[in-house]
């Protein structure tokens, strides 16, 4: 039974693939086994390479304003918090104080 991980049906159904000492990933088990792994590796880095290329990043305006927008919502949000933990603090000293 073949799995989608690459093991090609070495291990049998059902079972883990340690009997008897098998180790099915050892290095240097099987002396052609690196090539196919060297291989998906060279296409899984072409793949990436390919879609990087398709990423289409934002001016540095767009960013710039971006960050300011970030910066002031954060810097709203801030005191809105502050002002609510004085409140409540404000709040409790007057109830047990």
């Amino acid at each position: 039974m073949a799995s989608s991980t690459g093991d090609s049906g070495r291990r049998k159904a059902g079972g883990r693939g340690d009997e008897a000492g098998h180790k099915p990933d050892a290095p240097g088990a099987e002396e052609g086994a690196a090539l196919p792994a060297i291989t998906r590796t060279k296409e899984f880095v072409a793949e990436v390479q390919a879609e990087f290329g398709k990423i289409v990043w934002p001016d540095k305006k767009h960013t710039a304003g971006t960050t300011m927008v970030v910066i002031v919502l954060v810097t709203l949000i801030s005191l809105y918090l502050g002002g609510v933990d004085l409140f409540l603090g404000w709040l409790v000293q007057r109830i047990l104080g």
